[in-house]
């Protein structure tokens, strides 16, 4: 029987790739346009180090680029670089497809629906609001509320216990092997592969369940919940 279904959000709900790197490149454009006199490639370059450095999410990325090449904090270019992200994210940050159809056809199935993000708080709740889905699910739990990344136990049990839902009658529905599905199986969840998000190609997954679309989520639970002849 399950009970609920816990989410990741980067390339589970919404595409956070595709978005990022449409974001990156309007802003690198703002930047040259303003005046940074780099080629877009030098520019990529040092942004992807940056990245790799400090993690995906880091807020300063263009600071300590300005700062790394110019000695100095550019505030003309900054903001070219600021404005040039934001307005390329809002244009890109969208729901996979049948995203907000399933989550909606799971609360009227009496699912609970949790959420599960390595993202800090203030990056995870933006998103979520951005794209209305901040009314839809029961638990979030980032970065921030425990300390600790997937695979750790903790963002699960976290969840789980918010939720109020034993582990075997939860399904965890994530695009990272190692960390969603690895994680919730660690904790005794049931688990969806979202291959359909999948950046690495994943073969060996070791889930449950693989997804090609999410909507595929709802006969898997009336299977699980015997509602499939229903």
């Amino acid at each position: 029987m399950i009970e609920a279904v816990v989410f990741d959000l980067d390339n589970t709900l919404v595409d956070f790739m595709a978005m990022k790197r449409q974001a990156i490149d309007a802003a690198i454009d703002a930047m040259i346009d303003a005046g940074f006199d780099l080629t877009y490639d030098q520019i990529r370059s040092h942004i992807d180090r940056i990245y790799q450095e400090k993690g995906i999410e880091y807020q300063r990325v263009f600071d300590q680029l300005l700062q790394d090449v110019l000695g100095r904090v550019d505030y003309k270019i900054l903001a070219a670089g600021i404005i040039g992200y934001r307005r390329a994210r809002e244009a890109a940050l969208k729901p996979y497809p049948h995203v907000t159809a399933t989550l909606n056809a799971l609360v009227k199935m009496n699912i609970k629906l949790g959420l599960v993000s390595d993202a800090p708080a203030r990056e995870a709740w933006l998103r979520l609001c951005f794209i209305n889905f901040h009314h839809i699910f029961d638990v979030v739990v980032t970065y921030d509320d425990t300390g600790e990344r997937k695979p750790s136990p903790k963002p699960f049990l976290k969840a789980l216990e918010q939720l109020q839902v034993e582990p075997h009658h939860a399904l965890m529905v994530g695009d990272w092997a190692e960390r969603d599905i690895l994680g919730a199986k660690n904790v005794g969840m049931r688990t969806a592969f979202a291959q359909y998000g999948d950046p690495f190609g994943t073969t060996n997954h070791q889930a449950d369940y693989v997804l090609t679309d999410i909507s595929q989520l709802l006969d898997i639970i009336k299977q699980e919940n015997g509602l499939a002849d229903r």
